[in-house]
């Protein structure tokens, strides 16, 4: 029969102060700071709101990570904890204990509640903290009190907000002058909703690192005054009704200014680190206008199911913003008709710190990847390498494989099958992928030992599948 530990004094203590509210908010002003994540973390899981207000007007730390304890979305948690920022930004004075300047809701694991605070100096803070003072408030201008952080990160993905976003976004809007709306990750990929615009005007773009924007909104929708404050143009399309080829013309005329007004704002995202370009079509504004504009350096470049021209893969080279990159992904990106210098260009000048190189259905031909082979030899850092889609032969396709012989890091390799594996109208021969896969393997094999390593078809157009050889033939879904 076993013996249940008996309690430790932590725990007698925070039982105590849970079930005697009145008790502590009466020493919350004498609790040793030690207690106060524990507490939380206890008022947290009991919710025991308003506990969870009375810690928030005293904290005694600088941040206050809500998001890595919240799993889950919970309306009434946020609800409670933002009683208490209210509460405490509606004071004159700050109280002698409160020390919070940041209030963290970003869904990241960090140890700041499993660890003996004190113990790690830092690591429990997000790299924000670095930019303010960790005790004291800094003076501003007319002597009024530093505005509380706010990190969050922004994924709109449905036309409908759920009620969680919907009141932190209104809690926001009413206190811009009184926050500071930090937002590292913005993700916008469905129809945007009028209020959230209005709010997301008042985000710090000096602290987005990572930008996302679908171009599937419906332009129809979409408010133009987050762009432009010009609206009579909207006004006059509303009447005009003349046939899908006009409506078609005007989605043009849209899409330039829209996609003209969000690169102008590129130059303010001073820590942006991630940029993403999908299914972007180029008119007015070209690629060359998009890296000129960055301020910072890149660690991932994704310019994927974009029309790309020879101008546009011209200026991959051109600009020390992307010369740090560790991700660069084209795929889908159509470059069968240009010239692959300016890539193999790239290549060399990221040598020293590319990771992932993703050219997959770029429908790249043998003279443009033979010309990448050179520098694509001197990428030691690389842990992946996808160029499934493109139209290679058996021997290029074989040099290929002898170039990656110095490549040690590499841990995923996704090539297509040789174009020899087709007939003469696209159909794919089973029995000659079946034949040359061990021998492509075979090949690799001699200059290195791999491990994952898939040569692959293109996507079958009935069942959207791929003939896959790894160490065997897996065959898709219509020749199974």
């Amino acid at each position: 029969m076993s013996i249940q530990a008996p309690p430790t004094l932590l725990d007698v203590v925070l039982q105590i102060l849970l079930r005697n509210e009145a008790l502590t908010f009466s020493f919350l002003e004498y609790l040793p700071k030690e207690l106060f994540p524990p507490l939380f973390k206890k008022a947290f899981t009991s919710k025991q709101t308003n506990i969870l207000r009375a810690v928030v007007q005293a904290w005694p730390f600088p941040c206050l990570p809500l998001g890595s304890l919240m799993k889950t979305p919970d309306l009434e948690i946020l609800q409670a904890v933002l009683d208490g920022v209210d509460m405490l930004i509606a004071q004159k004075e700050k109280p002698r204990r409160c020390k919070l300047q940041v209030l963290e809701l970003l869904n990241k694991h960090r140890n700041f509640w499993n660890i003996w605070v004190g113990t790690t100096k830092g690591n429990c803070y997000p790299r924000v903290i670095s930019k303010t003072p960790t005790v004291e408030d800094r003076a501003v201008p007319g002597g009024k009190k530093q505005p509380l952080k706010v990190l969050v990160d922004f994924c709109l993905k449905c036309p409908d907000l759920d009620e969680y976003q919907k009141y932190f976004f209104q809690w926001a809007e009413q206190r811009k002058s009184l926050l500071q709306l930090c937002c590292q990750k913005l993700q916008i990929w469905e129809k945007p909703v009028c209020s959230v615009l209005r709010l997301l005007k008042s985000l710090e773009p000096g602290y987005i690192q990572e930008l996302e924007v679908s171009t599937l909104w419906r332009l129809r929708s979409l408010p133009l005054t987050l762009f432009t404050p010009d609206t009579e143009y909207m006004r006059n399309r509303s009447r005009t009704n003349e046939g899908v080829e006009l409506i078609e013309c005007m989605y043009t005329a849209l899409e330039e200014r829209i996609v003209t007004t969000v690169i102008s704002q590129l130059p303010k995202f001073s820590s942006l680190q991630h940029l993403c370009l999908k299914e972007v079509h180029f008119f007015k504004v070209s690629l060359d206008q998009v890296l000129r504009s960055l301020r910072s350096s890149l660690e991932t470049l994704a310019i994927t199911h974009c029309h790309l021209s020879q101008s546009d893969l011209n200026c991959l080279s051109k600009y020390p913003s992307i010369y740090q990159l560790k991700h660069l992904n084209l795929s889908g990106s159509k470059i069968f008709h240009l010239c692959a210098r300016p890539l193999k260009v790239l290549l060399e000048r990221v040598s020293a710190t590319l990771q992932t190189l993703e050219l997959d259905d770029c429908r790249m031909e043998d003279s443009q990847i033979k010309a990448l082979l050179p520098a694509l030899s001197q990428c030691s850092q690389l842990t992946k390498v996808n160029f499934y889609g493109n139209y290679i032969s058996t021997s290029v396709l074989k040099n290929l494989l002898q170039h990656t012989a110095s490549l040690s890091q590499l841990s995923l390799e996704l090539y297509p099958a040789p174009f020899e594996c087709y007939d003469v109208m696209g159909g794919f021969l089973v029995e000659r992928f079946t034949q040359l896969g061990p021998e492509l393997m075979d090949t690799l094999w001699a200059v290195r030992k791999p491990k994952i390593v898939c040569f692959a078809s293109n996507v079958c157009l009935k069942c959207y599948e791929r003939c896959v050889y790894i160490q065997d033939v897996c065959l898709c879904s219509c020749w199974q």
